[in-house]
């Protein structure tokens, strides 16, 4: 830190947020309403191409200060947690190679702080308060030093309490010190987020009490009429009793949804109409960041074919498609060629077809064109709880039992013979001997980057099997059957009629630099009681759970078993996830995997950064409510 930095007074870890007397006040409807009144910034940027409200920060050296910040974006004034005077922050670019500093003043009353989503860095300039650093003081400044190792889309935002939900998040783009595998006329950063009026701790408090309180779409007669005439009296009532059974509803897509949230787009709402503009025939890059705390989003642009060129921050072979899904914290690059002098609507539904964020892509200022109607509300079905009518029968009559000699994991379907999980992990650190250490961390795939020769540690794991996953507080369901299901788009966007992105789709356009196979495997189990809010791994919340303890060096796969009706956004701060998609070396690099329900996902990390890092679902209550762990390389 330099000399006119202070010093980091020591702060308690924001990750016992939830643990805190949540306040309570009334619920605030969010509508589409007016944009927002935005501060005049006293510092010199540069303006986009695309003409944002948000401005743009280039350089190697950045001055940030987080305040709260008046808004309106329903119609209704509310204190916001800004950047810089705005709400997103300003868009941050880097250049590989570079070393760059960014020094953050907090102007808040408490604690905050920024960690950067998807770039490798040093454990301490990771920002996790609690876990990497202190955080950052009221009235400190403390001083990011990062060397840019990559290139690609990212973001940024707040690892302190529900700050990332009242407006500390911004985009992050890393420009290559080589030309672009894809070059492109121009491009626009798109970053999707979502806002509400309400207190996030009254969300948090609500979603507690009633796990529904913003479902407003749940069973009612008239679905009950139409399931039995569509499917026969007999098994709509069974059907009806199962999930009842479960204290679930099968139109439990997203835990907060239109009810109080206001969808944006670039910091606008729907009526504002963000618009980017383009020349009929230039090839435009569109740097998509979901950007949402609760928010799956589906993205597409009518009367363009949408060609994928990066899934979080890394090339991949282009995929041409209509539409693709976005979990929050996941970028894709796509490349359009508008070749109309014409609006194009820019259009990112909510999974829950809740509301919708909107802009446009046009010829001239002031064009749009029509806005689509919101496609049919998905549901769930017993696939997505990896249940059938028999095996929900027989595991709701199963009784508890301390039997481990039957424990022993089936991988295809993640259950044991008497309906229990077994999860055998290796939990303590191994012993690991290499004698090359300065291969850490290693390059991000690209031109001219091969594959490298690394040793293989010699590990002597030391196990220790976790006890079995079972029903109780913590957990209300365990899958009978999972699947790989990345040729599946997900609930809404399968069958559509429209050419969706799956994962099974990408398919990296460099080879992986570690080919070395994995020297073990972790599982882990995602799950959770909808009825309580409770969230975690293995039936544990974050308090209960024990660090991952990864050597230096090595070589492992995760395995993550989803045992709940929710898809989950899974993040691993500091190292790459290789995900697993059949294509060998060229499996995708990303750092933000979505794990459907009752699907089985893979991918395999080289253990190349030392330090403590958060590993968690990015969807932002859920990880407050306990799916929470932290990996150690050591």
């Amino acid at each position: 830190m330099n000399g006119d930095s202070k010093k980091i007074r020591k702060q308690g870890s924001d990750l016992s947020h939830a643990q805190r007397a949540i306040t309570r006040r009334g619920f605030v409807l969010g509508a589409v309403g007016s944009m927002a009144a935005w501060s005049s910034p006293g510092w010199s940027a540069t303006r986009p191409s695309s003409e944002s409200s948000a401005t743009e920060l280039r350089g190697q050296h950045f001055e940030l200060t987080v305040a709260e910040h008046r808004v309106n974006f329903t119609g209704k004034q509310r204190m916001a947690t800004a950047v810089n005077g705005s709400v997103p922050g300003p868009t941050l670019r880097w250049r590989e190679g570079d070393l760059v500093t960014v020094a953050v003043t907090n102007r808040l009353d408490r604690p905050t702080s920024i960690h950067w989503h998807g770039i490798r860095l040093p454990a301490e300039m990771d920002g996790v308060p609690g876990l990497s650093f202190p955080g950052i003081a009221p009235g400190e400044r403390f001083v990011y030093r990062i060397p840019v190792l990559q290139r690609g889309s990212y973001w940024y935002h707040s690892h302190s309490g529900f700050q990332e939900q009242t407006g500390l998040y911004g985009a992050l783009v890393v420009e290559g010190s080589r030309p672009e595998t894809m070059p492109t006329d121009r491009e626009h950063v798109l970053l999707l987020s979502d806002w509400t009026d309400t207190n996030p701790e009254t969300i948090f408090s609500n979603l507690k009490e009633q796990s529904g309180y913003y479902n407003y779409h749940r069973a009612t007669v008239g679905s009950f009429v139409h399931a039995a005439r569509e499917q026969g009296l007999h098994a709509a009532v069974e059907q009806s009793l199962m999930w009842g059974r479960m204290n679930m509803s099968p139109s439990d897509i997203a835990d907060v949804s239109g009810a109080t949230y206001t969808y944006l787009l670039n910091g606008q709402t729907p009526r504002s109409n963000w618009t980017g503009l383009f020349r009929p025939g230039e090839r435009v890059r569109l740097r998509v960041i979901n950007g949402s705390s609760m928010t799956f989003f589906d993205f597409r642009i009518p009367g363009l074919t949408l060609t994928v060129v990066q899934a979080d921050g890394n090339d991949v072979q282009p995929v041409e498609v209509d539409e693709f899904r976005l979990a929050p914290a996941e970028t894709y690059d796509v490349i359009v060629q508008p070749g109309e002098d014409r609006a194009y609507t820019i259009f990112a539904q909510a999974e829950d077809r809740s509301g919708f964020a909107r802009g446009s892509l046009a010829a001239h200022p002031g064009q749009s064109a029509a806005i689509p109607p919101m496609d049919p509300r998905p549901v769930r079905t017993m696939t997505d709880m990896g249940m059938n009518m028999a095996s929900m029968k027989s595991m709701r009559g199963m009784k508890a039992t301390n039997d481990t000699a039957d424990m022993q994991m089936n991988m295809e379907d993640g259950m044991s013979k008497k309906g229990e999980i077994q999860i055998d992990r290796m939990t303590a650190r191994p012993s690991v001997s290499t004698q090359d250490s300065s291969i850490q961390p290693l390059p991000q795939p690209g031109a001219g980057i091969h594959p490298i020769a690394l040793p293989v540690p010699k590990i002597d794991p030391a196990h220790r099997a976790s006890a079995p996953l079972r029903l109780g507080p913590q957990v209300d369901n365990i899958a009978d059957g999972v699947d790989a299901r990345l040729n599946q788009a997900g609930d809404g966007l399968d069958g559509n009629g429209r050419r969706v992105l799956t994962y099974a789709d990408l398919r990296a356009l460099y080879p992986g630099v570690d080919p070395r196979p994995p020297q073990r495997e972790i599982t882990l189990h995602l799950s959770g009681n909808m009825e309580r809010y409770i969230w975690g791994f293995d039936g544990k919340k974050f308090s209960d759970a024990h660090p991952i303890q990864l050597a230096l060096g090595e070589r492992v796969r995760i395995v993550l078993v989803n045992d709940t009706m929710m898809e989950h956004p899974i993040h691993l701060h500091g190292l790459w996830s290789e995900l697993e998609t059949g294509y060998g070396a060229n499996n995708p690099y990303k750092h933000t995997v979505i794990v459907k329900p009752a699907e089985r996902v893979s991918y395999l990390v080289t253990a190349d950064t030392p330090g403590k890092w958060a590993f968690h679902c990015h969807l932002l209550y859920h990880m407050e409510a306990g799916m929470f762990r932290v990996v150690e390389v050591a």
